[in-house]
């Protein structure tokens, strides 16, 4: 059935499906995963199992939360195996009353990543892609990479770009190879330009580049934010007056689940200083609005 937007009170705009598919985890993948708890306070990952989509999807729903979800494929950069775009979008179809399908393709991948990008959205109905350049290793105004962009605004999809500094090998001898050079989001004003009608979301506050993260989503029409992956009792002051003013109607809520639970970031938001009128708009309008829900 579809999603009751009477009935749920927020969309997560930013979870991540983690386990591998069908499988063991991968060698190395324990350690990333203890890592990312140290990172975030969080106790899952490490050796224990992270959640599966229907035990997320279970999680949301008990909630009235509805999220899309998406894996990140890593495979060149990190060496762990991805986790199967399909069967993402199949679990989301079981349970469409609360989750929304979003996929990933290392944009490397070329002419074969477009293919895989044009078939996800006809044959999956993926809604958007995540992108991570840290973890994938590119530039996101590289033109190498634009024959999957352009296959995803030809689709009429939404791209989510992971920005600023990442708890991805936080910690980790040479941060296991992430480079966060690559994250700067003014390297998306580049992509705004070039794909205008194609929505863009900067994911995270964009630490060490709010203010160019800031610049660039009010520029462009097209550029979006998500508030994930920090509690909101430390998003930066310039970030929540932007919230509370130009950006009001292209701030959206993410939890970056399982790293930050839903419950964790909602709770900490009631007691941030944001304007009454933007709370709705932050947790759930715009994102409908951005979704087409």
């Amino acid at each position: 059935m579809p999603i009751n937007l009477d009935d749920i009170i927020a969309i997560d705009i930013h979870t991540h499906a983690e386990e591998p598919c069908c499988t063991h985890r991968d060698d190395g993948y324990n350690d990333f995963q203890a890592a990312m708890a140290r990172y975030f306070k969080n106790p899952a990952g490490g050796e224990g199992m992270l959640p599966t989509v229907p035990q997320t999807a279970a999680y949301f729903r008990e909630r009235r939360i509805a999220a899309v979800i998406f894996p990140v494929d890593a495979e060149r950069e990190t060496g762990f195996r991805r986790y199967s775009n399909e069967e993402v979008a199949q679990h989301c179809a079981e349970n469409d009353d609360i989750l929304i399908p979003f996929a990933s393709i290392d944009p490397a991948k070329g002419r074969a990543g477009a293919r895989e990008a044009r078939r996800l959205v006809r044959d999956f109905g993926v809604k958007g892609f995540k992108f991570h350049p840290t973890m994938q290793g590119f530039f996101p105004n590289d033109r190498a990479i634009y024959p999957v962009l352009e296959a995803i605004a030809d689709e009429g999809a939404i791209t989510l770009f992971h920005t600023g500094q990442t708890g991805v090998g936080s910690g980790m001898r040479g941060g296991m190879g992430m480079r966060l050079k690559y994250s700067n989001p003014m390297h998306l004003d580049d992509v705004a330009v070039d794909f205008p009608d194609m929505p863009i979301i900067l994911a995270h506050p964009s630490f060490p580049w709010q203010e160019e993260a800031l610049a660039v989503a009010q520029h462009k029409p097209n550029v979006y934010i998500d508030l994930s992956g920090w509690s909101p009792k430390y998003f930066p002051e310039i970030l929540v007056r932007y919230a509370n003013t130009l950006l009001k109607n292209k701030m959206l809520f993410g939890s970056d689940w399982p790293a930050i639970t839903p419950d964790r970031w909602m709770a900490d938001f009631a007691k941030a200083p944001f304007r009454d009128e933007v709370r709705d708009l932050i947790l759930k309008e715009n994102a409908r609005k951005l979704l087409k829900l």
